[in-house]
């Protein structure tokens, strides 16, 4: 909103000083992050307090787990905290007609609310169960279809290749290293000199033209595949305090990184990397979403005073998995959300060797030699003996030396 008033201003000739600045997109990403960190922190607190009155707090399962009992009553649904504080400053700051700001909103409303009806159900409702998971499943499969589309179908969404033989940068002729911006579905190969990932490649007994065209049939099930499991994998690693926050802030700074370099001409010229016009102004809706989860986080480290709920977490991993995909670095996803992926894997493991022993050896054999003593794996670490925090903090450190990989691969292919 403020955006269009300098422009209006600016086309009338009216002066304000230090308004000049909101022409910058770092300008308005600090202000974003900043003012999303002041709202998550202000008016976080009190938020907690009315989910409090109105008893909105978790109901816990005994799991044999050191401190769980003492978590009862903790309010749950703090992804509304995570949701407004993102939201807020984005309209202010950001080109809000920018067809990937448009993604994105859509994206954080859309998973929100299948949180957000999820918690309700559990604490309004008494519905233990919550939302059912074929529900849960078609909600994450329609914000992937939404995507998939639009990325495939949208005229504003398309990329510039740097042309091989480009010369020296030059700040005045930058926009001739590259070729014409054009429709395609690409993603970014990490590691790899020719570091491109053509979806249509894979309808090889194809024509090449033919296979342009029905690539969608590739793309868009991948998207889907996408947004599906790392929204689960978020939501699986929201099981102890702060553990999906502090793992979401590294995810997050990183796409941000990606984001403002994918979206600068120079930059992108300077790394040799694709050019993806209209994307810089992502930059603001990440750090805007980075402010909101540093304040959560302040809340939710331990002693949790909130949890996000499935409101905050299947929010937090569909807006990642839909940053990665416009970034077009959505097979850097196993290694960036690595520890998702570590999650995801243990939980699945865990019933694979269960099922397996058990056929194999019986079901007393099977329930007395778990692969994990308990998954996903934060709960074997908490059965092991280890503090909360520390495991946390480990699995953070953990997430920023798989982010420091990520950004490696800009230079090392």
């Amino acid at each position: 909103m403020i955006y269009y008033l300098y422009e209006y201003l600016n086309q009338h000739g009216i002066n304000i000083p230090g308004m000049s600045l909101f022409r910058f997109i770092t300008f308005r990403a600090a202000m974003a992050v900043l003012l999303s960190l002041i709202i998550a922190l202000v008016y976080g607190k009190k938020i907690i307090n009315y989910l409090r009155r109105k008893q909105m707090g978790e109901t816990v399962r005994d799991l044999g787990l050191d401190g769980q009992k003492q978590k009862e009553g903790t309010p749950t649904m703090g992804g509304l905290i995570i949701i407004l504080a993102t939201l807020i400053p984005v309209f202010l700051f950001a080109k809000i007609t920018n067809i990937y700001i448009i993604l994105l909103t859509v994206s954080v409303v859309w998973m929100g609310a299948i949180g957000f009806v999820d918690d309700y159900l559990k604490k309004i409702k008494n519905n233990k169960d919550g939302l059912s998971g074929k529900f849960k499943i078609i909600g994450q499969v329609g914000l992937g279809l939404i995507v998939g589309i639009t990325m495939y179908f949208h005229s504003d969404i398309t990329i510039k290749r740097k042309y091989a033989d480009a010369g020296v940068i030059n700040r005045n002729n930058v926009e001739q290293n590259f070729m014409p911006a054009e429709k395609a579905t690409v993603s970014t190969v990490p590691f790899v000199k020719n570091n491109e990932f053509d979806y249509s490649g894979i309808l090889f007994w194809m024509s090449e033209k033919d296979a342009d065209k029905w690539s969608w049939i590739v793309f868009i099930p991948f998207v889907i595949f996408i947004v599906t499991a790392v929204s689960n994998g978020a939501n699986i690693t929201d099981g102890i305090d702060g553990l999906a926050a502090g793992t979401s802030t590294v995810i997050l700074l990183t796409l941000a990184f990606f984001t403002y370099i994918s979206g600068n001409l120079i930059i992108a010229d300077y790394l040799n990397i694709m050019f993806l016009p209209n994307m810089g102004e992502t930059t603001i809706f990440a750090l805007a979403l980075v402010g909101a989860v540093i304040g959560f986080f302040w809340y939710n480290t331990y002693p949790a005073q909130v949890f996000m709920g499935d409101t905050g977490s299947l929010m937090l991993g569909g807006v990642i998995a839909v940053l990665a995909i416009i970034l077009r670095k959505e097979l850097l996803i196993p290694v960036l959300c690595g520890i998702f992926l570590i999650e995801n894997l243990s939980v699945m493991l865990q019933v694979v060797v269960f099922k397996y022993r058990k056929k194999k050896f019986g079901l007393e054999y099977a329930q007395n030699n778990r692969l994990f003593k308990m998954s996903p794996l934060h709960h074997h670490y908490q059965k092991e003996g280890y503090h909360e925090s520390k495991i946390v903090n480990r699995m953070i450190i953990m997430g920023v030396l798989f982010a420091i990989i990520c950004l490696i691969t800009l230079k090392v292919r």
